[in-house]
């Protein structure tokens, strides 16, 4: 077993490695920029290193750095949690080549899988099914209209070192291929310093279904289910659910045999992540494999009962994987991720002191968050404040209990995606499971409806105010009353004035 793990991350995928580490009797350290010297993982770790300034290339994503820390505070292993360095093949060689344990997949099986026309080479030799489309990049434009020409448009382009929905471009007719390519090598090369683009058909309409892998150092490689994440905005993800309300027992098997194919074909270890797409028809093709832990790995957990993090250090400390080949889910989860970001305007940053937070609680609720009332949020760093996650014995319970979930949770001082995703919870068309990776798309503006008025703010403000000035004296009870009160997400704000209302009349 590892002695000392370094987290190479910050925020709720450093807090939760770190209480992995806890559980598991491992020390930790953890490492902060000029930004998150008062954030909560720097508080929970063993042991914390200074690594920089705010900036992220001056800090998280200085790799000499961070192995310089790992060193000097002793650790034998470095977690890089997800983002950041997670997936750099270069900085997973430089760990190991210092003497430290990596704790994710070898470098190789990082660079197999790296690049998309790398991966979709090694997934057809290994009888993975990929959407039809190039394998290697193409050279220009006219060439990529030759291959959408022998496919038939609509096609797609991609980076091949994408991720994210960056480099990637949906062409509809060869009149809007040369300036779609040219935006695409553009956007590619901006995001990942590499500008190559490759063509694959356009699947209308598909689900995006992820397989979840572990594989140890024994040979041993299973397949952990499926997770739903079509709840998308411009590629990405908003809401994931497991397992899927389109994968029946039958497809989740061949699925699962296919991910395990990719990841053995890659040497794989540690745990990891197949994305496909599942069309209307019930084919499905491989698209990437991710090569860490995933954002949306606890739904996963809940319904599995498989602690993913605890395991991938296990995995790093070379303990064998004691779980059957597959696994059959128990119950319904459901993953919301709570950012700080205003839906009503675009969907921009919004930034500033979260001045309250009253976290959900009560049956089958779990919160993995990296922020606290007083924690400050800039524009440095990734937008998310934390995952909110139910399970339910069923996906009805699971939404209605995500829905209760969302109602109880109160984050004033910046503006959130709570109001969204509480009415997707309330759509029924999201509640019949109704979805695909254009759904959000399609149903946004009547998702967003009219932002809140000035006054309704003012009054989510006082009332924001007033909890925390009770928070202080010990006399909180009014969490519960903003819930009760607020029979819908559009009755949110007018609980807020209610709870305002109430508040003052205190004596």
């Amino acid at each position: 077993m590892l002695k000392k793990v370094l987290v190479a991350n910050r925020g709720e995928i450093a807090l939760r490695v770190v209480r992995a580490c806890q559980e598991l009797g491992i020390r930790s350290v953890a490492v902060y920029s000029d930004a998150d010297a008062h954030a909560p993982h720097v508080r929970e770790a063993d042991e914390a290193v200074h690594i920089g300034p705010a900036p992220s290339r001056e800090s998280y994503l200085d790799g000499e750095r961070i192995i310089a820390a790992a060193k000097a505070a002793g650790a034998d292993a470095v977690h890089p949690g997800y983002g950041f360095l997670s997936e750099r093949e270069w900085f997973a060689r430089a760990v190991r080549e210092a003497g430290l344990v990596w704790v994710g997949p070898p470098a190789e099986a990082i660079a197999a899988m790296g690049s998309k026309t790398a991966a979709r080479t090694l997934a057809v030799a290994h009888d993975v099914p990929v959407v039809p489309g190039t394998t290697e990049a193409l050279p220009d434009a006219a060439a990529a209209k030759k291959v959408a020409k022998t496919f038939g448009y609509p096609v797609l382009l991609k980076a091949a070192a994408g991720g994210g929905g960056k480099g990637m471009r949906v062409v509809r007719t060869a009149a809007e291929l040369p300036e779609a390519w040219e935006s695409a090598r553009r956007e590619a090369r901006n995001a990942f310093g590499d500008d190559a683009v490759y063509v694959e058909k356009y699947i209308e309409g598909p689900r995006h279904v992820e397989i979840q892998v572990l594989a140890d150092h024994h040979g041993t490689v299973i397949a952990l289910g499926e997770r739903e994440c079509s709840v998308q905005r411009r590629h990405q993800k908003m809401i994931e659910e497991a397992p899927s309300p389109a994968v029946s027992p039958e497809l989740r098997a061949r699925m699962g045999a296919a991910a395990v194919r990719a990841a053995k074909a890659a040497g794989y270890r540690n745990a990891g992540t197949c994305e496909f797409l599942l069309a209307r028809d019930g084919n499905f093709y491989f698209l990437e494999m991710n090569t860490r832990i995933q954002v949306e790995h606890p739904v996963t957990e809940l319904v599995t009962g498989v602690d993913l993090v605890q395991w991938q250090l296990r995995i790093a400390g070379g303990e064998r994987i004691p779980f059957p080949d597959t696994m059959e889910p128990r119950g319904w989860a459901i993953e919301c991720r709570i950012t700080s970001e205003d839906p009503t305007n675009g969907f921009l940053p919004s930034t500033g002191r979260i001045e309250c937070l009253h976290v959900p609680s009560g049956p089958g609720v779990r919160w993995d968050g990296g922020v606290e009332s007083g924690s400050e949020v800039g524009l440095h760093y990734d937008p998310m404040l934390a995952k909110l996650i139910v399970w339910g014995s069923s996906r009805e319970q699971a939404v209605d209990r995500m829905h209760r979930a969302l109602r109880e949770l109160i984050v004033a001082g910046v503006e959130t995606s709570r109001e969204f995703h509480l009415r997707v919870m309330e759509d029924a068309e999201f509640r019949a499971g109704a979805i695909d990776i254009q759904w959000l798309e399609r149903r946004l503006p009547s998702l967003l409806g009219a932002a809140p008025s000035v006054a309704e703010r003012q009054a989510a403000a006082i009332a924001a105010a007033l909890i925390a000035d009770a928070d202080r004296r010990g006399t909180r009870h009014t969490a519960q009353a903003v819930a009760s009160e607020s029979a819908s997400g559009a009755g949110v704000a007018s609980a807020w004035a209610t709870l305002a209302r109430r508040e003052a009349l205190r004596p």
